[in-house]
């Protein structure tokens, strides 16, 4: 009897030439879409489109009609407000650079999707993320990144858990993203040419302040812009307009660059230092997520870590400090590491585990 998978289609071309790959390999496949989007107009749902607009769901129905699948669409808006638009206002708002993507992925996308496709009666999930997943010869699960390093997707996807990762496909992350287009218009699939969904889905307007705004009825209030050494260079529009080692739109005559150093909401301020003052060695993490190994048992490891989803990756040196949370010490300085975002710890290819930066 052939496996039952449920794969989470998001009306772009990696899911649905997922679908396609395990239906040929032989899974027995339910298509489904996640219905994440919040109650605003169907006009701002159609223009969106992405991973969450009506347009998302046309296209993925349309697809699964191709491939001869079942498809439905499952209502998760509940869990994406909690568990991504809170959150997001919420940290913007306590001074720190939050990842949605990265809170999407592990408790919409595959906590609430997997209980659900388990409750039907199906064995995994699959999605069209690029990337890999290996059993590690300590019978861990780990990511592996992508054939492509130029669409790899392990970062936003570092904080699985074992049990999700072990009922998980991901059957793109063998191909490359031309691989991937090429399959889907031999197939005649109608969502071969569509461009890749850009930024945050929820922020059609990428106008994070304003958002955090209206979502929570909070007006976030102006403050002062500080030096180095605490005194007013002049005033900020808010706090949530800014985030660690931004230069554009400071509005500060400076006669030099400048750039954003640290964010403090119990004082309503903006630090402002030289380019210098944005590069750090050390960079501390919290909530701990560990794949291809079980944790660091004292010792220290060896790794190279990425601070940000298009960061290239620094070697640095991981261990773990008296109050629970790791050190990376990099080789070299690292640029920008903003307090919210997720570090990332990378070893052979595989993703040893990662924190958030604090």
């Amino acid at each position: 009897m052939s496996k039952k998978v449920v794969v989470g289609m998001s009306g772009g071309v990696d899911s649905s030439v997922a679908a396609w790959l395990l239906k040929e390999q032989g899974y027995d496949v339910i298509g489904v879409t996640m219905q994440i989007w919040q109650d605003e107009d169907t006009e701002v749902q159609e223009a969106e489109g992405g991973c969450c607009g009506l347009s998302a769901v046309d296209d993925a129905r349309r697809v699964a009609m191709e491939l001869g699948i079942p498809y439905y669409v499952m209502n998760f808006k509940q869990e994406f407000k909690c568990r991504v638009m809170d959150y997001f206002a919420r940290e913007y708002l306590e001074g720190r650079t939050p990842n949605p993507c990265i809170a999407c992925n592990r408790y919409v996308k595959w906590e609430s999707l997997l209980q659900r496709s388990l409750a039907i009666g199906a064995d995994c999930i699959a999605t069209g993320h690029y990337a890999r997943i290996a059993e590690m010869e300590n019978g861990r699960f780990a990511l592996q990144t992508s054939v492509t390093a130029a669409k790899d997707q392990t970062y936003a996807l570092y904080n699985l858990t074992q049990e999700q990762l072990s009922r998980t496909l991901m059957p793109v992350g063998n191909y490359h993203k031309d691989e991937v287009r090429q399959m889907a218009q031999k197939l005649g699939l109608p969502v071969a040419s569509k461009p890749d969904s850009q930024e945050i889905c929820f922020i059609p307007d990428h106008d994070h302040a304003s958002f955090i705004e209206q979502y929570t009825g909070e007006v976030c209030r102006p403050g002062n812009f500080v030096d180095q050494q605490g005194n007013v260079i002049g005033r900020h529009k808010g706090i949530t307009h800014y985030t660690v080692g931004q230069r554009k739109g400071l509005n500060l005559a400076m006669g030099h660059p400048v750039f954003v150093t640290a964010l403090r909401p119990e004082t309503n301020e903006v630090v402002i230092g030289d380019s210098q003052d944005v590069f750090t060695e050390i960079v501390r993490c919290k909530d701990l997520n560990w794949m291809a190994a079980d944790g660091l048992h004292g010792k220290t490891m060896g790794v190279k870590a990425k601070i940000r989803y298009n960061h290239s990756g620094a070697m640095c040196t991981i261990r773990e400090t008296a109050d629970g949370l790791v050190e990376c010490r990099f080789d070299e300085p690292v640029r920008a590491a903003a307090p919210g975002q997720a570090v990332v710890f990378y070893e052979d290819g595989y993703v040893v585990g990662g924190g958030t930066i604090i």
